[in-house]
């Protein structure tokens, strides 16, 4: 019967290890922070504007009748809307701002002020040039510009809740920011190789972060976004087993559970 004891008990033992329940460890955010502690953080860099960009920009004063040029098609507007710079698209006219595209040389034509190379600049560049333009030429000496950003975007794929598009909408815009726009990465992705692909130079650069380790991420130069970058959540091993039929299947304590069953109705008839 000695060799029956044996049998059933490592079969007694892959159960036990195998249906424990235990927290995954790679669920948990930023394990290597605690109270009080403090990481070191990538240099905050703005967005800079390429060509096929799109902006709004509004023009200000103390006196409407000056800026009225600069802010055509639409001469009364509310900030707070989003621009379309389509006016069929628009049902009235306070509610929207024009768009500016940037074209393959890097500009746009702006009223009054005519052609300026867009392209290469920050948003902020860009609304102190504008400003300083219009003041200097005695256009309007108090003139406020606001530019804002319209059409940047980020992609976000794979084991996600809700994968998609994820509107930029202001400067040092992070991963982390994309993360929850799109509802967090799911239980079944896996944290600690998150993937951004990032078109540089003619080239497709690839950056992981660790979302697990503050200090990696913190620090990653991916972790202010430009726009088209694109993130990509791996799903884990259970996750990809489950796309094939009974792929999880020995994973689960009731497989074993039915092994060992056998086993020990097995040793049963040959050792009786």
């Amino acid at each position: 019967m000695k060799p029956l004891v044996k049998l059933l008990f490592i079969a007694a033992c892959a159960i036990g290890a195998l249906s424990s329940c235990s927290t995954p460890k790679d669920i948990v955010y930023f394990q290597d922070t605690y109270s009080g502690s403090a990481t070191p953080i990538a240099q905050q860099k703005e967005l800079i504007l390429r060509p096929g960009d799109k902006v709004s920009i509004f023009v200000n004063s103390r006196d409407p009748q000056l800026v009225i040029l600069f802010n055509k098609p639409y001469t009364q507007v509310r900030m707070g809307y989003r621009a379309t710079g389509n006016a069929n698209n628009i049902s009235n006219a306070s509610e929207g701002l024009l768009a500016y595209t940037i074209d393959r040389q890097g500009n746009i034509e702006f009223p009054v002020l005519g052609s300026i190379h867009a392209a290469g600049l920050t948003r902020a560049q860009l609304t102190e040039y504008i400003q300083n333009e219009i003041r200097t030429r005695n256009l309007a000496n108090d003139a406020v510009v606001t530019v804002e950003f319209i059409n940047l975007e980020v992609s976000i794929l794979g084991d996600v809740n809700k994968p998609g598009r994820i509107h930029i909408t202001r400067d040092n815009f992070t991963v982390l920011d994309a993360i929850s726009s799109c509802g967090d990465v799911a239980l079944s992705g896996m944290r600690t190789n998150v993937k951004v692909y990032r078109a540089e130079n003619g080239m497709m650069h690839t950056y992981e972060l660790d979302f697990t380790n503050a200090a990696q991420t913190f620090s990653s130069p991916a972790f202010y976004l430009q726009q088209d970058d694109i993130i990509y959540v791996e799903p884990n091993k259970m996750r990809l087993r489950s796309t094939t039929v009974n792929g999880n299947a020995m994973q689960s304590p009731s497989f074993w559970i039915s092994i060992a069953s056998f086993l020990a109705s097995l040793g049963v008839i040959i050792f009786k």
